[in-house]
């Protein structure tokens, strides 16, 4: 595995080769930053930890230079800042047990730049070397614009792969925008109901964000329990913990599909669902 640039890493928690690692990797989560993995892949983290048939894989496509810092980290530079998420990154990975992480080192200017090709080689080359079944990024509706580039390269990498080298499924997952909004016939509701404890120490190994100012931690593990409680209105819970996510298999699967068109879709059967209902009681 050569990817572009020399201070990318490729970390095994359990000391495998990377070949193997990486080979083994049945769910692979692709983000934008150092804790978005843990933010918005809870599901696919617990459905593979401590599991033998089934393994994670995270990949971190941003260097962290860049992230709001107070308190204990006020003074810190960007470069130091880039070591201490780097750090933070590792520690969730032995934690989940994930059976490699992937740190690629670009600029958020880099992966902004829809004209860069590097980072779209790399995910290729990685795709490939892991197989998954499963991958898993930032969904088009997200507010953050590094957020939205990374799930625009990741479309852009997988449409260069050949029909037998795709996932069985694209998901976009929510950080800096929930899925709530979406119809619950276009939503994937994913159940993170399980391991309260080890979700709870994913997303609070960031110490350099909490501490920052930014209480990810607490934010998190709220909106999956509130995403639980108001899924339905006329029963009762059947989940403590719920992470939505949209479909976006259809973009791999006929590369002809405008990306703004595919996400204008969901849009409008929100607008849809609204105006129904106010035109069925008013």
């Amino acid at each position: 595995m050569k990817l572009h640039l020399p201070t990318s890493e490729i970390f095994v928690p359990d000391g495998l080769s990377v070949e193997a690692a990486l080979a083994r990797t049945t769910h692979l989560c692709i983000a934008a930053h150092q804790d978005d993995i843990e933010i918005m892949a809870a599901q696919p983290i617990l459905e593979c930890f401590q599991q033998k048939d089934k393994w994670f894989t995270g990949v971190v496509i941003t260097d962290g230079r860049g992230s709001p810092r107070s308190g204990l980290y006020e003074g810190y530079t960007d470069d130091e800042m880039r070591l201490v998420r780097f750090k933070e990154q590792r520690k969730a990975a032995v934690i989940g047990e994930y059976a490699a992480l992937v740190m690629l080192d670009y600029p958020s200017q880099i992966v902004k730049d829809a004209s860069s090709t590097e980072p779209v080689e790399d995910l290729i080359d990685l795709i490939r070397a892991a197989k998954p079944q499963f991958i898993y990024t930032h969904n088009l509706a997200d507010k953050h614009d590094t957020h939205v580039a990374v799930a625009l390269r990741v479309i852009t990498a997988l449409r260069q792969l050949r029909q037998a080298e795709l996932p069985n499924r694209l998901i976009g997952c929510e950080v800096w925008r929930d899925l709530d909004w979406m119809v619950d016939a276009d939503k994937i509701a994913m159940d993170v109901s399980a391991h309260d404890n080890l979700q709870t120490a994913l997303v609070s190994v960031y110490d350099s964000q909490i501490a920052g100012g930014k209480r990810y931690d607490l934010a998190s593990m709220a909106r999956r329990r509130a995403n639980a409680t108001y899924f339905e209105s006329h029963g009762v819970d059947q989940a403590t913990g719920l992470c939505f996510g949209m479909d976006m298999t259809t973009l791999i699967q006929d590369t002809s599909l405008d990306v703004s068109a595919f996400i204008q879709h969901y849009i409008e059967h929100f607008a849809q669902d609204v105006t129904a209902r106010l035109a069925r009681l008013c």
